[in-house]
């Protein structure tokens, strides 16, 4: 028996014990009163493929969580995909109360006739202090820098961000460990602009082995407020997968960002870091069987055993029986996948999941949104199946897809919620919670937008209204929340990890770029302490490579700047 199944079977016991995990996760909706409900809109296309490329580009309705204006309040972000339609900015007024400034900003626009907006990052890339934003597209990303007063400027033209690419996801980390934070792209399909097609062969080559999709792109931050593309440098440009979704994070404990690719019709790829400016992709190594439509990878320790865990969705309908994978990080650079064994496999056609603890028992849990299309009564599967089991298909050709109509495909699925049980096992709970909502879920984004001390979540989904769920547990466990603050190490500390021991618990938390399909959730780092009224430890790792020991209490949000330990709340601004 490994050293780590000794240590999960002697400690896992006591803590329970320690906390007897009486509070009910419970979740309130309040999008309408909080004034962020928006309905977002799928690109409209024309001509004969239409309707087959409205479906294939769906998944652009996405949020960004980020603080803005440097209030301590975390605001949205929101897309919007369709021609002329206005992605939202919605300022986070306090109390529950949100105010629509996208327009007055400068950051709504997006949509011309050959371009769709379908993602957006927050990120501070010159270090100032303030989070600007990328709004990623199906053509060429825009870039703005945040001006402090309210307002953003397009700086697109001089960033280098010139290169056409279908970006579906987006992540913001310093790979180099240079002190600024660089980008990587995923690409769904390949550099053919799908507004002004060419060629109507630009669907996948294979359903399960595609090798036809976008693949990354990796842009080295110069500093300068210039990006450099580096793929090829970087060892990435041989990757030609459908990327979905990219999840970055410390797998080796080795102090460098390493990275996890989703990918829909193929393999899911990792990527660990070289440390000078390259990555191996260790996939057969690593990874066991993958079901090959990957759609979303956060990543977390799970289990509290010291390693990064991954989480990645998948597709489980009346056809396809793929079960989702959650990555069990074994330490050795190889990774085991315990979704059926933890009861966190089947969540229907799934989409954004991200791991938080809704209670604040030390246990990070799981929400999974789900569902494509839900319409009609007359079932699309049967059509589809019809046309992927004809002798001699070319499945690259958009017009041999049958068209879509008004029939539902994977529609009307409820929601998933799992809640970490502490014992390599998850309990699903989403109806008792409140979330089990039937709409086509694509992004979520997570934060305590209220101070309060409990996880709140945004949710997008395609075509439909969007959902904002209010953390109302009673009874939930004590928590402390930090947002890191680097000096030598870039601005945002993305990339830095805490490890904090209350209560018998060792717990870590790294700070990501953007991890989880069409959301971005809050810079701010989380911890539910259970019954604990004190903190044991907590260190930080830079980026940077300082490490710093720091005392915090509980019940209470920390501001810690690099070097200097704890700041005052809300600063230092500049």
């Amino acid at each position: 028996m490994s050293r780590r199944v000794l240590w999960i079977a002697a400690v896992v016991p006591a803590l329970l014990l320690a906390w007897n995990g009486v509070a009910k996760i419970q979740f309130e909706e309040i999008a309408g009163p909080a004034g962020v409900q928006m309905t977002h809109t799928t690109r409209h296309f024309k001509g004969k493929s239409a309707d087959v490329l409205r479906m294939f580009t769906s998944g652009g309705a996405a949020v960004a969580v980020g603080d803005f204006n440097n209030d301590g309040l975390d605001d949205l972000f929101v897309t919007d995909s369709d021609e002329g339609k206005h992605s939202k900015l919605y300022r986070n007024d306090g109390n529950w109360k949100f105010t629509e400034v996208g327009e007055a900003a400068g950051v709504a626009g997006g949509n011309d006739p050959l371009s769709i907006v379908a993602d957006g990052l927050w990120f501070d890339y010159d270090n100032d202090g303030w989070q600007d934003l990328l709004v990623v597209r199906f053509g060429t990303p825009i870039l703005y820098h945040n001006e402090r007063n309210g307002k953003f400027k397009n700086v697109t033209a001089g960033s280098g961000f010139t290169k056409f690419g279908n970006s579906i996801a987006a992540v913001a980390f310093d790979y180099d460990r240079d002190g600024d934070l660089d980008v990587m792209l995923g690409h769904y399909f390949k550099a053919e602009n799908l507004l002004d097609l060419k060629t109507p062969h630009v669907l996948p080559n294979d359903l399960d082995n595609a090798v036809n999709g976008g693949g990354v792109a990796l842009w080295r931050n110069e500093g300068n407020g210039r990006f450099t593309d580096v793929t090829k440098e970087a060892g990435l440009a041989h990757h030609t997968g459908w990327t979905l979704d990219i999840g970055h994070g410390d797998f080796d404990n080795d102090g460098w960002q390493d990275f996890y690719l989703a990918n829909d019709y193929g393999t899911d790829r990792i990527f660990f870091n070289n440390k000078n400016g390259t990555f191996r992709d260790t996939t057969e190594k690593s990874l066991g069987f993958d079901t090959k439509k990957g759609m979303n990878v956060d990543v977390a320790d799970y289990d509290n055993d010291g390693f990064l865990d991954i989480y990645v969705t998948n597709i489980t309908d009346e056809y396809m029986k793929e079960c989702n994978m959650l990555w069990h990080n074994n330490g050795d650079g190889t990774f085991t996948d315990l979704s059926k064994e933890t009861g966190t496999c089947p969540t229907l056609w799934g989409w954004a999941a991200k791991f938080g603890d809704f209670d604040n028992d030390g246990w990070q849990d799981i929400f999974v949104v789900n569902g494509l299309r839900s319409a009609g009564k007359e079932n699309y599967i049967p059509v589809l199946v019809t046309m992927i089991t004809t002798p001699g298909i070319d499945f690259t050709d958009v017009n041999n897809w049958p068209n879509i109509g008004n029939m539902t495909w994977s529609g009307y699925q409820r929601k998933k919620m799992f809640r970490n049980l502490g014992n390599q096992a998850f309990k699903e709970i989403s109806a008792e919670a409140g979330v089990d909502n039937d709409l086509d879920g694509r992004g979520i984004g997570m934060a305590d937008f209220d101070h309060d001390g409990l996880l709140d979540f945004y949710q997008t989904n395609a075509d439909q209204k969007s959902l904002l769920y209010r953390g109302r547990t009673q009874g939930a466990g004590n928590w402390v929340q930090m947002k890191l603050i680097g000096t030598k190490s870039n601005r945002d500390a993305i990339g830095a990890r805490v490890t904090l021991t209350a209560g018998g618990l060792t717990q870590i938390r790294e700070v990501n770029g953007g991890n989880g399909y069409a959301g971005q959730s809050s810079l701010r780092l989380h911890f539910g302490v259970g019954r604990a009224a004190k903190l044991d430890a907590v260190e930080i790792q830079w980026p940077s490579g300082l490490t710093e020991q720091v005392n915090l209490s509980v019940n209470k949000i920390h501001y810690v700047q690099e070097g200097k330990g704890v700041v005052p709340a809300w600063g230092p601004k500049n």
